[in-house]
């Protein structure tokens, strides 16, 4: 199969699409045949090295963690699925690899389609949108008439929060530059901050929730608008700068010690619950976000879709930090 594999880590001229062994397909397995995936900030950071702390690949290895396609083959104890049948996925980090033509995923990790949207549109869906039910509803606990605070609201996962705190019945204000502000409304956000005029921490106060996307000096500004008995969502750790800095050991350790000592704090001096967002790879939570997405409730975003050769270019056009939702890779015409 064609795949985009790294060798090494790097720059995204590392990427080399070429042939590659098609997975085996185990007994709980769900093999897909890729329509689309889509690039998230996190594929561009392990495949720069700042991720490797954590995650280490045997290389070469194939990227990647959304999917949208169609099953080809299913295994001896899958009953969720057959062949046939459109679905999309986020797997987990030790089974990335829908930067390819074929993907075998758990079925647990799987779920059927949005029959309202195309594959371009449902592979933009999984990650963010699991980061997203996790952030607002697993651990944030959100609930109809409380104030949240969502981050970078015009990118992938706060395009996606934006209206599912909506649906939630939450009032929602959230950050973005001047240019993105209308955009944000239209997702349904209550009240917009831009970010080159004003800093948040100076404007708002009684935040029953904040979803932080940046990390850093924006965890502490975060947690400064949050009323106590708050929580505060935290997506993005120092790992790749302390990697950069200390390597790759040193670098998870302190890492590790910058979050337990934050989130201990938080709880103890300010009466926060933070927490360190880890999506996770559920079906059962993907269906939920179907339903919403086949009502209405919620609308992909879609920047561009850049076609699987040039994945090296989607990579560099992440890096920028202007994507507006998603960036797509085609890897079957539509």
């Amino acid at each position: 199969m064609k795949a985009a594999i790294i060798r090494s880590y790097g720059a995204p001229n590392v990427f080399q699409v070429e042939e590659f062994s098609r997975p085996s397909v185990g007994p709980r397995d769900v093999l897909i045949e890729v329509h689309a995936s889509s690039v998230n900030p996190v594929d561009w950071k392990i495949r720069s090295g700042g991720q490797r702390g954590a995650i280490r690949y045997k290389l070469p290895w194939v990227l990647g963690m959304d999917v949208s396609g169609v099953v080809a083959e299913v295994g001896s104890s899958v009953t969720k699925f057959k062949p046939g049948d459109e679905v999309y996925s986020s797997p987990t980090h030790r089974r990335s690899g829908t930067y390819a033509e074929w993907v075998a995923i758990d079925e647990d990790a799987v779920a059927l389609k949005p029959k309202n949207i195309s594959h371009y549109e449902a592979a933009s869906i999984p990650l963010v949108g699991l980061t997203a039910w996790e952030s607002l509803v697993v651990k944030g606990n959100l609930q109809p008439g409380q104030k949240v605070l969502i981050q970078a609201g015009s990118g992938g996962v706060g395009s996606i929060a934006i209206q599912l705190a909506k649906h939630l019945g939450a009032y929602v204000i959230t950050t973005c530059s001047g240019r993105n502000i209308e955009l944000v409304k239209s997702l349904g956000a209550d009240q917009v901050i831009d970010y080159t005029q004003e800093n948040f921490d100076e404007v708002l106060s009684d935040i029953d929730l904040a979803v932080d996307a940046l990390g850093g000096e924006s965890m502490f500004k975060a947690r400064k608008v949050l009323k106590r008995g708050g929580r505060l969502a935290m997506l993005r750790a120092a790992l790749p700068e302390n990697t950069k800095r200390f390597g790759p050991n040193l670098g998870l350790l302190i890492t590790g010690w910058q979050l337990v000592t934050f989130i201990l704090s938080s709880r103890l001096l300010y009466g926060i619950k933070a927490s360190s967002i880890l999506r996770q790879c559920s079906g059962e939570f993907l269906n939920q976000l179907t339903n919403l997405i086949e009502a209405g409730q919620i609308k992909p975003l879609v920047d561009k879709v850049f076609p699987l050769d040039e994945i090296a270019e989607a990579h560099k056009y992440s890096e920028t930090g202007r994507a507006r939702g998603k960036i797509v890779i085609a890897v079957k015409p539509e």
